[in-house]
């Protein structure tokens, strides 16, 4: 049902992102790119070198053809008026000398190639690497806001089109501009006048760039931003589907994907319209740069200012001239998907931590369990206190119970012991020590923890009972599951403890995935115990058998029991009844039925409804 909790939290789509986000600061972004790429400066500068290299080598080509179209237009008029001919050694030569520059050319963009793609995805590789270590380190609420598809679609959509868009814009970017540089220099060469009325053409070609790259912006971080809503949607679908069909809301969810599938259909239609106006935009303007070459080089031949096979070269310039403009054109098309994307990786990872060292921790050394609960207040929100004033005094190795109707905060209290959360007023204190002033970190490996919600990953069974404590034998592992009783149905399952978990665990029944849980909360052996409706999942008959493997976990351990079936809970030190975030009442089973308050009303309640 987990899938269905999400949906109810997150509303499907999740708030995160939503339509009415600011506009994207392109400008900031990219310095932070830049910034961020700093460390590859030396690979870039290598690839930088390589590139105009490579860029150099190949528009020094178009006048080195042009002399051989000269010999041989030279050789044909002269052999007409009774000349040499064509100097057929000469042109060789020629020919040689360009093959020459183009291998170059060609070796040299291997090179840069090779260099911007291994950059690329080393910084791919370590941006996820830095969010799946950040994934640790965010506060709980960050995950109460945000859809796991959400998350799912910054690590994997965001930095793939960053790897893809740097690998190609970066070379692109420089080969653009060395190739407009060397081009402009080899065009004034031949003839200024021509190339005056080239570069006429670079204003029509700015304006209607400028236009369209406007256009263009907040379409492709729509793009962005809706993919990821797809991604939220599908992946809470997936995996809530039973709790859909169940319910019947197939139509709806369908409506609701329909929705933001349709949303992403517009911006993504929008963007790839505006980026396919590049191509035949500049395809246009370079025409009209071909013929205004064409007339007024063939004039200038025939005045003798220049040669035929200049005008072939020319012709070849004006090409190279408006396509690295074209080039241009579409790598800021690029970055702007880039940028989009960079900006959704950077507030990942510059959202707010959890402040996960403190200074001059306290040791989690010799701590004997003593819980105390001073006052404490809290609430998820500042505006929306749940725990007014919560207060308690908890012995070590005792076993309490918390009980409660559903939202008194059980499993809030829970969360603010192991800091998931902070208080918002008093303190929560171990052996006498603010829980604030121990390392989060260690301060969570003084509690082993059984959840409702079962959690496994895709591995053996002997590995997900060993993630409680990852040194532990497999003798160890097995006696654990033992005292779980996990063991028998372990044993009848093909592979026995080698058998693998599917995604979610799936080809394990509900009940299974608890003894699993169990089992390594048993092996892990820590000071203090939490267990959140753990036995929640399982058969009566089977409750029976942990309640005594918990039991004999429970000597000497402190342990807090969250238990909505109160006769599992009779043989607690002490009961903590809670009622709208405050105790209310707490003693023993047999005080709390002689007061007969609130608890004995839920505690009778049960026998009521089963009547």
């Amino acid at each position: 049902m987990s899938g269905g909790r999400n949906m109810r939290r997150h509303g499907m789509g999740g708030p995160a992102g939503g339509s009415g986000e600011k506009a994207k600061d392109f400008g900031k972004t990219m310095k932070k790119l830049i910034s961020y790429m700093g460390r590859y400066k030396w690979g870039i500068l290598t690839v930088l070198i390589f590139a105009v290299g490579s860029t150099v080598f190949h528009v020094i080509g178009p006048k080195v053809l042009g002399k051989a179209t000269t010999k041989i237009f030279n050789g044909l008029t002269g052999k007409l008026s009774g000349g040499p001919g064509i100097d057929f050694a000469g042109i060789g030569k020629i020919l040689i000398l360009l093959l020459t520059l183009y291998g170059v050319s060609a070796l040299f963009s291997f090179v840069q190639g090779l260099v911007m793609t291994s950059i690329s995805q080393k910084v791919s590789f370590r941006m996820r690497k830095e969010m799946s270590e950040k994934i640790n380190r965010l506060p709980m609420n960050y995950y109460d806001t945000k859809t796991h598809g959400e998350v799912l679609s910054r690590i994997t959509n965001d930095v793939d089109t960053l790897g893809q868009s740097l690998n190609q814009s970066i070379t692109q970017m420089i080969t653009s501009v060395t190739t407009i540089v060397g081009v402009f220099i080899m065009m004034l060469s031949i003839s200024p006048l021509m190339t005056v009325l080239a570069v006429l053409i670079l204003p029509v070609s700015m304006t209607m760039i400028s236009f369209i790259i406007k256009r263009s912006q907040k379409f492709f971080r729509q793009q962005q931003e809706y993919l990821g809503h797809i991604n939220g949607q599908v992946e809470e679908n997936y995996s809530g589907h039973t709790v859909i069909k169940v319910f019947n809301r197939e139509e709806e969810v369908l409506r609701e994907f329909n929705e933001t599938n349709g949303m992403l259909y517009q911006s993504a239609w929008k963007s790839q319209f505006f980026s396919g106006m590049m191509q035949p935009v500049m395809q246009f303007v370079g025409n009209l740069g071909y013929v205004a070459v064409a007339i007024v080089g063939g004039f200038l031949t025939i005045r003798g200012t220049i040669e035929v096979g200049d005008i072939q070269s020319f012709i070849q310039y004006v090409k190279n001239f408006t396509q690295p403009i074209t080039q241009m054109a579409q790598v800021s098309n690029m970055l702007q998907s880039t940028a989009a994307a960079a900006e959704r990786v950077f507030e990942f990872l510059e959202e707010p931590e959890e402040d996960q060292m403190v200074e001059n921790p306290s040791s989690i050394a010799d701590i004997q369990g003593n819980v105390t609960f001073d006052h404490v207040k809290f609430g998820y929100r500042p505006d929306k206190i749940i725990i007014n004033d919560f207060s308690a005094e908890i012995s070590a190795g005792k076993k309490i119970a918390i009980v409660g109707p559903t939202g008194a905060g059980k499993t809030t209290l829970v969360k603010l012991l192991m800091r998931f959360y902070d208080v918002n007023g008093g303190s929560i204190k171990i052996d006498g020590k603010d829980i604030r002033s121990f390392n989060r970190s260690e301060l969570r490996e003084l509690f082993g923890m059984v959840l409702q919600d079962t959690w496994l990953f895709k591995g053996s069974i002997m590995e997900n009972i060993r993630y409680g404590k990852l040194d532990a034998t497999d003798e160890e592992v097995i006696a654990a599951a033992k005292a779980a009783h996990a063991h028998h149905f372990i044993s009848t399952l093909p592979d026995g403890y080698e058998m693998e978990l599917n995604e979610e665990a799936g080809n394990v029944s509900q009940g299974q995935k608890q003894l699993l849980t169990i089992a390594r909360a048993i092996l892990a052996d820590n000071k203090i115990l939490i267990l959140d409706e753990a036995t929640s999942s399982v058969d009566t008959r089977t409750e029976e058998r942990i309640q005594k493997a918990m039991d004999n976990l429970m000597k000497g351990r402190t342990s807090f029991i969250i238990a909505h079936r109160l006769s599992t809970i009779r043989d607690a030190d002490l009961i903590l009844v809670m009622k709208d975030g405050d105790i209310i009442e707490q003693g023993t089973h047999e005080e709390l039925l002689e007061k007969k308050g609130f608890y004995a009303e839920l505690y009778n309640s049960q026998f009521e409804k089963t009547a």
